[in-house]
């Protein structure tokens, strides 16, 4: 059985006042390290999220995930597609990697995503009243650092305490968010690593909440 690892605190972990967020992963089995990583950046403008699978498993897909992440980090503040093409040149020598990037945007109040690959990203609204219908970011067919597709963000509005719910291919993609907004999001990321992880790949699960505020 593979090790579950969980970033578990009494109080959410925050980026400026602008998201409270969450992280639970789990290593594939027999392996050393997860090729699944996670970025949350903040920046002048809002707040990177993005969740980042090397291809594969082991040394080779976590050498790769750690380039796209480094990447991510240190040009946070350029627009998501800017950022994927970044990634896509400093992977070329690598296996490649699939990942999801979603800005928050604090003077606006929007949502900045894109998915290349098969990270899934689902955006729970809470002031909609008929429950916990989910908006799902595009996906698109490809692997950074070998064949892109054409790329296309799409923006959605926020309104205070909407989540947004990243996670790997090792987590079923139809994980269930059911009383999701009524959890902070450290409790939903170990709740859907607990009960979606499949076991056969590395699984890691991000959940932002965003609250509303302006980045440090």
């Amino acid at each position: 059985m593979g090790l579950i690892t969980t970033t578990m605190a009494t109080t959410p972990k925050l980026a400026g006042h602008v998201i409270s967020w969450g992280v639970a992963e789990a290593l594939f089995p027999d392996e050393l390290e997860s090729g699944d990583r996670c970025v949350v950046q903040p920046c002048a403008a809002g707040v990177l999220i993005a969740v980042i699978d090397g291809a594969g498993h082991g040394t080779e897909a976590a050498v790769a995930a750690r380039i796209a992440a480094h990447t991510l980090e240190t040009f946070a503040a350029e627009s998501p597609i800017a950022l994927v093409l970044r990634c896509h040149e400093e992977l070329r020598q690598t296996r490649g990697a699939v990942m999801t990037l979603a800005f928050v945007h604090t003077r606006d109040q929007t949502l900045t995503w894109l998915g290349i690959g098969n990270v899934e990203a689902a955006l729970l609204h809470s002031g909609r009243e008929a429950g916990p219908d989910a908006e799902r970011v595009f996906l698109r067919a490809g692997v950074v650092g070998f064949q892109l597709p054409p790329l296309r963000a799409d923006v959605t509005p926020l309104e205070p305490f909407d989540t947004l719910i990243m996670a790997t291919d090792g987590i079923n993609p139809d994980f269930d968010h059911d009383g999701a907004l009524e959890k902070d999001p450290q409790q939903i990321a170990d709740q859907i690593l607990a009960r979606q992880w499949k076991r056969t790949d590395d699984g890691l699960v991000v959940v932002a909440r965003y609250l509303g505020g302006v980045a440090p």
